[in-house]
C-alpha cells in the first residue's frame, strides 16, 4: 500500500505519516512535505524519483505526470488498466493526502496583489484530488486534517478502509474542490482590471456569484406541510449566529421555528444592555430592556400577551431561575440565550417539547459585520435569479439625530426614540412602533398602508391594557402626508422619529409643531420586506 502526501497546511501531517509508516504504508511526497518528513526520520520517496522528472517552473509542475495520475486513476478490477500500468512501470497509489494552496486566506489580506492571488491558485493539487476522488473505489483521498484520526483508526482496526468511508472522503474532496474553484471565480470575476501590478480594484458584487452552504439537517417540511425543506449554514459562519446554536432540549426545529428564531436573535443581540425579544410570524411582538433577564422578559411580554402565545423568545443574558419560572408559565416554541443556570434548565425539563437553544454571543474582534456576528450581505430569491445587497447593519447614534421641530425632545425621549428605532429595524414594513421606558407599547407591522400599521399598533396596545400617552414612535420610512403623524399623536405619542426625505417634509414638520410634539429625522430608512 502506498500513500502520496503533498500538503500546504502541515497540521498533523507528521503524526499521520508516522501512523501510516507503522502500518507498513510506503510514503511518497513532494517538496516541503517530503523535506519535513525526512527531517523527522521517516522514509519517504520524492515524487521526482517516481516520475523520473524534476520539479520545474518554480514548482508549478511536479505532480502533473502519468506516473502519478496513472497510479491514482487505474481501476484495479480491470485487467487492461493493470496491464497498462505494468507496461509503463507505474505503481498504484492507494491513499492521497492533499490540501491546497491557501488561496482564500491570501485574497482575504488587504494588500493582496493579483500576482499574489494567481501564484496561490493550486493546479497539481486539485488535479490529483479529482483523480483520486473519481477512483474512490480503489483510492482514499484526504483533504482535511480533521479526517486523519478516523482514517488511521479504521486502518488499525480493519487493515483497510470501507467503501462507505472512501466514498464519504470522495464526496468531501469534490466539495472542497468546488469551494476552492468558487473562491477563485468569485475573486477573479470581482476584479476591475486596470493594471497587472499592485492591489487590484474589486467590485463588491462579482460578475459570477458562487456560494457554498453546508447542510445541517433535513426538516420535516417547509413553511407548509406540502413543502419540503432543509437547513444549511455558511461554509464559514459568523460567530454568534443562529447556525452556531446548540440545542439543549426539545423537539426538532421546524422551518418556521428557524426563520422566526433568526429574527428574534438578530434583534436581541443588537442591544448591549439586558434585553428580551419575543417574535411571532417573523415580527417582534414584544421587545424590552431591563436590569436582568426577568425584568426584560416581563416588560416584553406585557406588550402583546396574546401574540406572545406560542412565540419565539430570545435573551442576550443568562437565563436564571427567576426568568425561567416566568417564561415557563407561558406556551413558548423556542427559547434562546447565551447561557442558562442549572436551575433554569431543570425548570424547562418539565416542558420537554420546548426547544431550548444556547448561542454564544459574538465577541467582536473587529469592525466587520462578520466579526459582529452579522451577515455582510443579504440575498433574496426571485424567479430564476436572486437579488443581493449589503445587509442593513446601520446603527444610529444620538449624534445622528436631527431635531426638526420647535419642541426639543428630552433626554428620556431621545433614549426612547433610539430604542423605538432599533426595534423598527426588525419589524416588517410598513412599521410603526410605540415605545416608552425601554419597552415596546404597540407594534404595527407589514401593512400596505402606514396609517393601518399605526392604527393596528394602537389597537394592540389597547388589547394589552397599555396607555400610549407620552410614548415615543418610530416609523421605518417617512410620512408621505401629515395624516400618519396625526394618527400616532392622536394615539398619545409625544415624540416621533422618522427618516425624513419626503417632498412634504415641511408639511409634516408644521403638523408636528401644530400638535406640540417633538420630531427628529434619522436620515436613514429601514424597509424590511
Amino acid at each position: 500500500m502506498k500513500a502520496l502526501l503533498s500538503v500546504s497546511d502541515k497540521t498533523g501531517i507528521v503524526e499521520l505519516a508516522r501512523e501510516l509508516h507503522a502500518l507498513g504504508v510506503g510514503l511518497i511526497s513532494t517538496g516541503g512535505t517530503a523535506n519535513l518528513l525526512a527531517e523527522q526520520g521517516l522514509p519517504v520517496t520524492e515524487v521526482a524519483e517516481v516520475t523520473g522528472f524534476p520539479e520545474m517552473l518554480d514548482g508549478r509542475v511536479k505532480t502533473l505526470h502519468p506516473k502519478v495520475h496513472g497510479g491514482l486513476l487505474a481501476r484495479r478490477e480491470l485487467p487492461e488498466h493493470m496491464a497498462a500500468l505494468q507496461a509503463h512501470g507505474i505503481e498504484t497509489i492507494d491513499l492521497l493526502v492533499v490540501n491546497l494552496y491557501p488561496f482564500e486566506a491570501t485574497v482575504a489580506q488587504a494588500g493582496c496583489t493579483l500576482e499574489d492571488a494567481i501564484e496561490n491558485i493550486d493546479i497539481g493539487g486539485p488535479a490529483m484530488v479529482r483523480s483520486a476522488a473519481k477512483n474512490w473505489k480503489d483510492v482514499a483521498v484526504l483533504t482535511d486534517a480533521a479526517q486523519y484520526p478516523q482514517v488511521v483508526a479504521e486502518l488499525k482496526a480493519k487493515g483497510q478502509l470501507s467503501d462507505a468511508t472512501r466514498f464519504a472522503l470522495s464526496v468531501a474532496a469534490f466539495n472542497r474542490i468546488s469551494q476552492y474553484d468558487g473562491a477563485i471565480s468569485n475573486y477573479l470575476s470581482s476584479i476591475e482590471f486596470e493594471s497587472p501590478t499592485g492591489v487590484p480594484k474589486r467590485n463588491e458584487y462579482a460578475a459570477q456569484a458562487n456560494s457554498q452552504f453546508v447542510k445541517l439537517q433535513d426538516l420535516r417540511y417547509g413553511e407548509n406541510p406540502h413543502q419540503t425543506a432543509a437547513f444549511y449554514r455558511d461554509l464559514f459562519p459568523a460567530p454568534g449566529s443562529l447556525v452556531t446554536a446548540k440545542q439543549l432540549q426539545g423537539k426538532e426545529l421546524s422551518y418556521n421555528n428557524i426563520a422566526d428564531a433568526d429574527a428574534a436573535w438578530e434583534c436581541v443581540k443588537s442591544f448591549e444592555v439586558p434585553a428580551c425579544v419575543i417574535v411571532k410570524h417573523a415580527n417582534p411582538c414584544g421587545v424590552a430592556i431591563g436590569k436582568d433577564a426577568l425584568e426584560s422578559y416581563s416588560k416584553a411580554f406585557q406588550t402583546d400577551p396574546t401574540s406572545a402565545f406560542g412565540g419565539i423568545i430570545a435573551f442576550n443574558r443568562v437565563v436564571d431561575e427567576a426568568a425561567a419560572q416566568a417564561v415557563s408559565k407561558q406556551f413558548v416554541e423556542v427559547l434562546m440565550a447565551p447561557a442558562y443556570t442549572a436551575q433554569a434548565l431543570e425548570i424547562f425539563k418539565a416542558k420537554a417539547n420546548v426547544r431550548v437553544l444556547e448561542i454564544a454571543l459574538p465577541t467582536p474582534s473587529g469592525n466587520s459585520a462578520w466579526a459582529q456576528g452579522r451577515n455582510s450581505h443579504d440575498v433574496k430569491r426571485i424567479g430564476s435569479g436572486l437579488l443581493m445587497q449589503t445587509a442593513d447593519n446601520h446603527e444610529l447614534a444620538l449624534s445622528d439625530l436631527q431635531v426638526v421641530t420647535k419642541i426639543q425632545p428630552t433626554q428620556q425621549q431621545l433614549q426612547d426614540l433610539l430604542f423605538a428605532w432599533k426595534v423598527a429595524k426588525y419589524v416588517k414594513s410598513n412599521a410603526i412602533v410605540f415605545c416608552a421606558n425601554g419597552m415596546t407599547m404597540g407594534v404595527g407591522a407589514g401593512q400596505m398602508s402606514r396609517l393601518d400599521s399605526a392604527r393596528i399598533a394602537s389597537i394592540k396596545a389597547g388589547h394589552a391594557g397599555l396607555s400610549l400617552a407620552g410614548t415615543a414612535v418610530a416609523s421605518d420610512a417617512f410620512f408621505p402626508f401629515r395624516d400618519g403623524l396625526d394618527v400616532v399623536v392622536d394615539a398619545g405619542a409625544t415624540c416621533v422619529i422618522q427618516p425624513g426625505g419626503s417632498m412634504r417634509d415641511p408639511e409634516v414638520i408644521e403638523a408636528a409643531n401644530e400638535r406640540g410634539v417633538a420630531m427628529v429625522f434619522s436620515g436613514v430608512r429601514h424597509f424590511r420586506h
